[in-house]
């Protein structure tokens, strides 16, 4: 098995230094800061016992809204769920699970930290004891292996002054899928038909001819019921269609390819394989260092459309062997 690579020196560097909290004052802290601030300009030019304990009071509930917002990230534990797909410069739905041992916390917002990956997830209150899924609908701006160094945890509470942000050390790879569009080129000619020129009885529940009705049984598919010939002959009926042979295409991505050629190539790939598997054919994958053989079904689109979304990155960290999505 590969060793992990370790990180360049710059990169252990910066996460030696970075401090264990980031703090960065809001809009509406800013005008608090400044009325503060005016507050105690007014204070020391009058010499008014009142804008003295008006002061206090303000720069105490700086003090306090830093103690409570401490208290809001610590003990958490954060851990990524992940995504079930993530396709190229479109919203896709991205989980974190979050708990905490004690306490509460709350307004919380969940991102990932310096990654190309765009959006954030928001949790209200998160109370002890309890594991809550944080979703957020993250956007990626290529496709391929992004990896993820880490996870950010923001809170505003409780007065909204001040954003104090956690960063919690969580390393992954999240693997984008290219991009969904449609097909301008044909996938060409199959290369092999259905066995015979006729259906086959044994082959029914299909989409091809109608082959007969038949009573629906306990637990069938409701949407095949003939409404018509039922009411006539006083039970359900269930109308029966031959199923079409599966043909098989191999689709291929011509080697040479870079830049937005490449990118749209695998884009016109990934639409035939999907228009192809979701008529019931078989189909299989030629690339310039691998090869998927023929199949059908959800999987084989998931296979096909993990090999186009490593083309150009097989290099990366993590080998061929690791190729799935965060």
């Amino acid at each position: 098995m590969k060793a992990p690579a370790r990180p360049p020196l710059k990169a252990r560097l910066r996460a030696f230094l970075r401090p264990p909290r980031t703090l960065s004052v809001t809009k509406t802290g800013r005008t608090y800061l400044v009325v503060t601030f005016g507050v105690g300009l007014g204070a020391l030019n009058t010499g008014n016992n009142l804008l003295y304990l008006l002061l206090g009071l303000l720069l105490s509930m700086v003090v306090v809204s830093g103690v409570l917002s401490e208290r809001c990230l610590r003990d958490l534990t954060v851990r990524r769920v992940g995504a079930d797909a993530a396709f190229a410069r479109e919203p896709f739905a991205y989980r974190w699970a979050v708990s905490r041992k004690a306490g509460h916390g709350f307004a919380l917002t969940l991102s990932e930290d310096l990654s190309p990956l765009t959006g954030t997830g928001k949790l209200g209150h998160l109370p002890a004891g309890k594991e809550h899924i944080v979703r957020a609908d993250l956007a990626a701006p290529h496709r391929g292996p992004v990896k993820l160094t880490g996870v950010r945890v923001t809170t505003t509470w409780p007065l909204g002054l001040f954003a104090k942000t956690r960063v919690f050390s969580l390393e992954g790879t999240l693997l984008v899928y290219p991009r969904r569009g449609y097909a301008c080129k044909e996938p060409g000619p199959a290369q092999s038909g259905p066995r015979g020129e006729s259906g086959s009885p044994r082959h029914l529940d299909g989409t091809g001819d109608v082959a007969g009705l038949r009573e629906l049984a306990a637990n069938e598919d409701a949407r095949r019921i003939h409404w018509l010939k039922s009411a006539a002959a006083g039970r359900l009926l269930k109308v029966e269609r031959e199923r079409e042979e599966r043909r098989v295409w191999k689709l291929s991505l011509e080697t040479g390819l870079t830049g937005d050629a490449l990118e749209r190539r695998c884009e016109e790939v990934a639409a035939q394989a999907h228009q192809l598997l979701d008529a019931g054919h078989e189909v299989g994958l030629q690339l310039p260092e691998r090869t998927l053989r023929p199949a059908a079904g959800a999987s084989q689109e998931r296979r096909i459309l993990q090999a186009l979304a490593w083309v150009g990155f097989e290099d990366a960290d993590g080998g061929t062997d690791s190729r799935e999505a965060a």
